[in-house]
């Protein structure tokens, strides 16, 4: 039995402008959590790092009223989920294989991926090792780690604080990348999963899973997906922030033009966390996407 904390639902309860009710799943003994809403063709929305579904609050709804069913996972570490506290236990793999166990478990088909910053790795390779329930993919402001991309100085340095910083300020974090400040309350929803500091191994352990080299572990799976997406058909919508410090705009169109997706579409006025400066914005784009 894996030693995990589970953050306790009264914390999770009346957060601003997230008025969306949780869903469970028990998976290899822990809960993992997700977001349901609507009805129609399923979107999952992907989170990376150190956020949560509480990311999409902005997003979900347009698409939602769109006639579309909203699904928003919790990664195990982050969110409602269970949050293992052995900094071992979070790789690739396990990430992968528990994200892949949510569309067998819901049995979607026809799904549309929306995935950002780590959910970009995670979903992409849940995509491809699960084609056959996929149509189509949306890209903000995230890669796939090959042990040969280059990092920028801002991944840098938030690496290394990462690295020496064992009660990591989540909040701290999404506040700097973001273009304008959400305000106290919305940073406070972003701290309410992680009651301690054994309840973030799961964001800590995420830069150091990104590879450095080409023989390191994740690297080669990375290549193998990025192969895969490069070649894929199915309909791509890439959308970037105009003012990432952390994945510029010109990665974001290295990327774009490595697989094959198009042209970038530029969100204005907006940092790392897009979701928050322009998330009603980034809602009606996908869903006039969708409906198109």
């Amino acid at each position: 039995m894996t030693d995990a904390i589970r953050t306790p639902d009264v914390l999770l309860e009346g957060l601003p402008d997230f008025p969306f009710a949780p869903h469970y799943r028990t998976v290899d003994g822990l809960r993992l959590a997700h977001l349901d809403e609507g009805d129609g063709a399923p979107v999952v929305m992907w989170h990376g790092e150190p956020t949560w579904s509480y990311l999409w609050r902005k997003v979900l709804p347009a698409v939602r009223d769109a006639g579309h069913r909203v699904i928003a996972p919790d990664l195990v570490g982050f969110g409602r989920s269970d949050k293992p506290t052995d900094l071992a236990y979070y790789t690739y793999d396990r990430h992968t294989a528990l994200a892949g166990r949510l569309l067998e478990d819901l049995d979607l088909r026809g799904a549309t991926f929306v995935v950002h910053d780590w959910g970009g790795p995670i979903g992409l390779r849940v995509a491809m090792e699960h084609a056959d329930r996929v149509d189509r993919i949306v890209l903000m402001d995230t890669g796939l780690w090959t042990g040969s991309q280059a990092m920028s100085d801002a991944w840098h340095a938030f690496a290394a604080f990462v690295r020496r910083t064992e009660d990591l300020p989540i909040g701290f974090l999404v506040r700097r990348a973001c273009k304008a400040d959400p305000g106290d309350e919305v940073i406070a929803g972003y701290d309410a999963p992680f009651v301690n500091a054994d309840a973030k191994a799961g964001a800590r352990a995420f830069p150091l899973l990104i590879p450095q080299a080409p023989d390191a572990p994740g690297a080669a799976e990375g290549r193998r997906v990025l192969e895969w997406l490069a070649q894929d058909a199915r309909p791509k919508l890439m959308l970037w922030a105009d003012s990432d410090p952390v994945l510029p705009l010109e990665t974001g169109r290295r990327f774009a033009q490595r697989i094959g997706a198009g042209d970038v579409e530029v969100i204005p006025d907006a940092s790392h966390f897009l979701q928050e400066d322009q998330g009603e914005r980034i809602g009606r784009r996908i869903a006039d996407w969708l409906g198109s």
